[in-house]
């Protein structure tokens, strides 16, 4: 797909953002000019100059089940990344639920999914620990329910098949009914989900709405102390540095002076 040619002024948002182009595919980035907060508000889209298209292209950007946006700016140079960093980079899944576009992520972070297409093509667990928009996870929980509802029905299928042709044991007894194995342990979201289907108790709303603000509290705080420890490492690395070059800085005036003696003291001898 040929790269989009930019319609705007460039650059767009000089004050937050420094844009980077380089040429093949995918090479161009976006580099922060700023620090944010976790959850903290980078650029407010309202103020640029966005426009809502029909469909998805590579170069718009999800804001509801059905809805899409070009940004029209500089921001579009925001890449992907699985670990998204103030390299101005964000988990396109996040808002994203079928990209357009799917291309193999190279962001080389530990936790890399590799090839990414959206957040339909991926499972709760790998979306686990992500901001993800409103529009997401309710399309996951759509997912979720319909993929739960099928594999009901293939049970049951399945169940009396089996009963319906084989109703006696050689020694005439009645079988046991079919068991089933429990279903695995699901993520606290696809349960908060399925509790909140049918419950209108406002005991279990008021205790969903405590688990998701305790969940975002959780999460800021994981983000922040990721970032705290990146910065203090750094930090301290820059000064280990300093300390080394010190070091040799003195050494090496120290030798030299020391040098200077040895030589003088040897020419006054030998004169």
């Amino acid at each position: 797909m040929a790269p989009l040619e930019p319609h705007w002024q460039q650059p767009s948002h000089p004050d937050i953002q420094e844009v980077i182009n380089n040429e093949g595919d995918f090479a161009s980035k976006s580099i922060s000019r700023i620090a944010v907060a976790p959850f903290g508000v980078y650029a407010d889209l309202a103020a640029s100059q966005c426009t809502i298209e029909d469909r998805p292209t590579y170069a718009t950007c999800q804001i509801g089940r059905n809805k899409h946006i070009s940004l029209n700016s500089d921001l579009l140079y925001m890449n992907h990344s699985c670990e998204p960093s103030l390299r101005s980079q964000f988990f396109y899944p996040s808002t994203e639920w079928e990209l357009a576009q799917p291309f193999d992520c190279s962001c080389g972070t530990p936790s890399c999914h590799d090839r990414i297409a959206g957040a339909r093509d991926m499972t709760i667990s790998q979306l686990e620990g992500y901001w993800l928009s409103g529009h997401i996870r309710e399309l996951k929980k759509q997912q979720q329910e319909h993929a739960g509802k099928d594999a009901t029905t293939t049970t049951t299928t399945s169940s009396s098949s089996s009963s319906s042709s084989d109703t006696f044991q050689a020694d005439g007894e009645t079988p046991p009914p079919p068991t089933t194995t429990p279903p695995a342990a699901e993520d606290l979201t696809v349960i908060r989900a399925h509790n909140s289907l049918d419950a209108k108790d406002p005991t279990v709303q008021a205790l969903n709405d405590a688990l998701d603000h305790a969940e975002k509290v959780v999460e800021a705080a994981r983000t922040a102390l990721v970032s705290y420890i990146d910065v203090s490492r750094s930090a301290a690395g820059r000064r280990i540095e300093e300390v080394k070059g010190e070091r040799v800085k003195h050494r090496g005036t120290f030798g030299e002076a020391e040098g200077s003696s040895r030589r003088g003291g040897g020419g006054e001898g030998s004169g």
